[in-house]
């Protein structure tokens, strides 16, 4: 019974999800310096649907990450700490000297070399690492900073992916693209009409993930345009009715 307790106050902590992940890339680290490493990344390779694993990871697992965060984005634009556009301004500026600053610094070291064109690499912020260490702070991080950061993490990504898009990708498909962008309008569309229903919106989600996907841009980007598509009323998202 103690052991149930105090698996349940773990889990409702804060704190659980960043000591997960702290543990967890312990764990990968050893292991992919060991012996048993060669097995250990043959493992990620295994096929899941003729697909590797760390391919649903990657494109599945994190879209849905990105939509979590994003429906706590969402609730701060709406009623928290996002709310006034001076307010959103900062994190933006920061974002984007966050990707532009990095980027400048490797095409200044790395002019006229072989990897010249690596200036993506460090544009991104790794958003889940981010959070991980504001939890593991817990209550001495300020909650406005905890907003800030994540939403500087988030649009720091999401740029960082769409740059990616425009000049890494050697073929996008402009009709799988267009046609995730209207489902990501319709749900828009259904969200003005006051459509309060979550399946509708699921659904669509997995339709808009499928062509993003298949269109040659990265999928996570889905699970932030479905958070903000989903109504928000009354201090949070809409459930099923």
């Amino acid at each position: 019974m103690q052991i149930t307790k105090l698996f349940t106050s773990f889990f409702e902590s804060e704190k659980a999800g960043g000591l997960v992940l702290v543990i967890c890339t312990a764990i990968s680290l050893f292991l992919a310096n060991s012996s048993w490493s060669e097995s250990y990344i043959h493992l990620w390779h295994t096929s899941i649907g003729n697909q590797p694993a760390e391919y649903w990871i990657n494109d599945g697992l994190m879209a849905i990450f990105f939509l979590l965060i994003g429906l706590e984005l969402e609730r701060e634009v709406y009623i928290g700490e996002l709310s006034k556009i001076k307010d959103a301004a900062l994190p933006l500026a920061g974002a984007l000297g966050g990707m532009l600053i990095p980027a400048l610094l490797f095409t200044f070291f790395n002019h006229n070399t072989p990897t010249h064109k690596g200036y993506g690499i460090p544009m991104a912020t790794d958003i889940a690492f981010a959070i991980g260490i504001l939890s593991l702070l817990g209550n001495r991080v300020p909650p406005a900073l905890k907003v800030f950061l994540t939403a500087l993490a988030v649009i720091d990504d999401l740029g960082a992916i769409i740059m990616i898009a425009l000049f890494y990708t050697d073929d996008i498909n402009l009709i799988n693209l267009a046609i995730s962008l209207g489902i990501f309008g319709v749900l828009l569309i259904l969200n003005r009409l006051k459509v309060n229903n979550l399946l509708w919106y699921l659904i669509g989600g997995i339709f808009m993930w499928y062509f993003m996907l298949h269109s040659g841009v990265h999928a996570t980007i889905t699970g932030v345009l479905l958070a903000f598509a989903i109504p928000f009323e009354n201090g949070k998202p809409n459930t099923i009715s």
